[in-house]
């Protein structure tokens, strides 16, 4: 037998070996897809967020042992920023702190915040490389596009139905804010202040039940789409 149908031999065993192993891989992932890991119990996080062209940066406090959740939301050249602070009992304060407007308008709700483990039940989409990152990628409830580090299982990036983008610039485990940053400003309790709003407005994401299809979700992540 020649060199070169040896070598020939020896190419086409190794092909075939790499075809096993992939089909193999391919198989175990369509029967065994990951899932993704649930949030940390305490953590913060900078979103860089990106609807058609308005851009904003929301710092997020998450912190499921306290029962409470807080966006602090920049959007681009404001000079005020805009808080929502939400309490696992279903209410919710929309704020300003600081300037002539500043304003104030609380929910009820029958919902909590989100669960670390709100990502149960998503259907497992593939991989994606995505901000430089190999991801796999995860859809929830239609609502929601979810996308993880395939090594480190942090998230890296998520996208809403309406188009809305987040990107995940930091994230912290462990992080928690001080006790005295979560108290609402006392206007908030005087019922004599201006109802807080902004254009696209949280109202229509944590108040308004048809717009989202998971009572838990549509409250939780209302901050979380930069409104």
């Amino acid at each position: 037998m020649s060199s070169k149908t040896t070598i020939n031999i020896t190419l086409t065993n190794l092909l075939l070996h790499l075809l096993c192993i992939f089909s193999i891989t391919t198989s175990t992932q369509q029967d065994h897809p990951p899932i993704p890991k649930p949030w940390p119990l305490q953590f913060h996080s900078k979103l860089f967020m990106n609807y058609s062209g308005s851009l904003s940066l929301i710092d997020l406090w998450y912190d499921w042992p306290g029962g409470r959740n807080f966006n602090i939301i920049q959007d681009q050249l404001d000079q005020e920023p805009f808080y929502d602070l939400e309490w696992n009992n279903g209410t919710s304060f929309f704020y300003t702190l600081h300037g002539p407007q500043r304003s104030c308008r609380t929910a009820q709700l029958e919902v909590g915040i989100l669960r670390p483990d709100w990502l149960d039940g998503a259907t497992y989409l593939g991989e994606e490389r995505v901000n430089g990152f190999h991801c796999n990628v995860w859809e929830k409830a239609d609502f929601i596009t979810y996308y993880e580090d395939v090594v480190t299982k942090r998230p890296v990036h998520w996208v809403f139905y309406t188009g809305r983008s987040a990107h995940v610039m930091t994230f912290e485990v462990g992080a928690v804010l001080e006790d005295a940053k979560w108290q609402a400003p006392v206007y908030c309790f005087e019922g004599k202040v201006e109802a807080a709003g902004r254009s696209g407005g949280i109202e229509s994401v944590t108040a308004d039940g048809e717009d989202l299809k998971n009572g838990e979700e549509r409250r939780g992540l209302g901050g979380l789409m930069g409104f």
